[in-house]
């Protein structure tokens, strides 16, 4: 594995979202996607990806590496979404929350020095879960985001297009 290329793209992601969001209205990022606006705002993806930042990742990378027996600290990232009412959240208070988040969290991963990633917990659905395994998909966890936020632009796009069809520019099958 390649942490330092890992790493990389965990410290890279806060500016692509910013570029990516920073300058949206606000019913670009209150607007709900799929068939039946089931699908999460993107001021949803921002809230849930700051939560993730501060609740998720690194806790669970820095239990594994101090102590690969202990359990988990439990999430319910939909359960957060409704409770925590990310839909009504200020989408720049989340974006900013999530930065701030991720620095503390990129400093702590260069103080770490030497790893052992092979280390491993026992998830309970999942099963052995290596400390490279998080750290991996920690950093792939911010790019189905950018997906996720993507298509969400290009549903906005669709919409706006009324009758007129968006065919010419390809077809969406990511």
């Amino acid at each position: 594995m390649n942490a330092d290329v890992l790493i990389n793209s965990l410290a890279r992601f806060p500016e692509i979202l910013r570029a990516v969001v920073g300058a949206l209205d606000d019913a670009t990022l209150r607007r709900r996607g799929g068939v039946q606006g089931q699908a999460w705002s993107i001021v949803e993806i921002l809230c849930h990806l700051a939560d993730e930042e501060m609740e998720d990742f690194r806790a669970r990378l820095e239990l594994t590496l101090r102590d690969p027996r202990a359990d988990w600290p439990k999430i319910d990232p939909e359960g957060a979404a409704r409770t925590r009412r990310y839909q009504e959240q200020d989408p720049h208070q989340a974006l900013e929350r999530f930065i701030a988040a991720r620095q503390a969290n990129l400093m702590w991963l260069v103080s770490l020095g030497v790893v052992n990633w092979s280390l491993a917990a026992q998830h309970p659905r999942l099963g052995a879960l290596r400390a490279g395994d998080l750290l991996a998909s920690w950093a792939a966890h911010d790019l189905l985001h950018l997906r996720q936020i993507v298509k969400r632009l290009y549903e906005a796009v669709g919409a706006a297009a009324g009758g007129f069809d968006t065919g010419y520019a390809g077809a969406w099958t990511a």
